[in-house]
Order: structure tokens, then sequence, then C-alpha cells
């Protein structure tokens, strides 16, 4: 009993210190993976999420973003973003694939590939601070 208490304890330990090395984020989130996050929040239409994942500075035009897709359905295809690089205290973060919105039985493609994110690191977390010039 005592062993198998001791491998308890010891597998415990040690998930939470890999738990703690985690590196990214205080929620464990990178530049690319917020903005993925940002880019489901927006089409899901939750307005908390999107603005925890939004710089005070950005959180304006999150705001008209969302309200951009409250007329319409909204989904994510093939969304994938990765890091492209760094502007001043900014990572920035190009993503591919598209929001598909429909309205009616029409559907409209916005491709993901025109725009990339700036990105920075407030308090641990990863957020979404506008676009690249």
């Amino acid at each position: 009993m005592r062993k198998i208490l001791a491998i308890m304890l010891l597998t415990l330990t040690l998930a939470l210190g890999l738990a703690a090395c985690g590196g990214e984020s205080a929620t464990g989130e990178g530049a690319a993976q917020a903005v993925e996050s940002y880019l489901t929040a927006l089409v899901n239409k939750d307005s908390d999420k999107l603005m925890s994942l939004s710089c005070a500075d950005f959180e304006a035009d999150a705001t008209l973003e969302l309200d951009a897709f409250q007329a319409v359905e909204a989904a994510l295809k093939d969304a994938s973003c990765v890091e492209a690089g760094t502007e001043g205290d900014a990572t920035l973060v190009a993503c591919t694939g598209a929001i598909v919105a429909t309205y009616g039985s029409e559907d409209q493609e916005l491709d993901l590939s025109g725009r990339v994110y700036k990105v920075v690191q407030e308090g641990g977390d990863w957020l979404v601070c506008g676009y690249a010039k």
C-alpha cells in the first residue's frame, strides 16, 4: 500500500511539473493557437471569449468584427494558423482556410490568408491585438 501511494505521489508530481513547464502561456496557448481560438469565438459569436482573447486596444475592433457576423451563420473551414515573424513586440500569425458565412441559402467564403494578425503576450496570455500593415 505504501509503495502504491509513493508511485501515485511521484506520478502526480511529474504531471504537475510537466504542466508547469508548458512554456506557451498561462492558458497553454501559443500565439497561433490564440488566433485560432479567436476565430472560433468569432464564428461561434462568443463575445466573452472573444474579448478575453483580445488586448484592450483591440476590443472595439473585435466587437465590430463580431457584429458583422450577427446576421449570418458562420463556420471555420480548414482553418490553420502559424507564427510568421515579429513586428516590434508582437508576434505575427498567418492563417489559411476560410470563414464560411451563410445567409439564407447563400454561402460566402472569407479567405483567412488575406490578413496577418498581431498577437502580444500580456499577463502570460497571448492576445490578438490587431493586424500587420
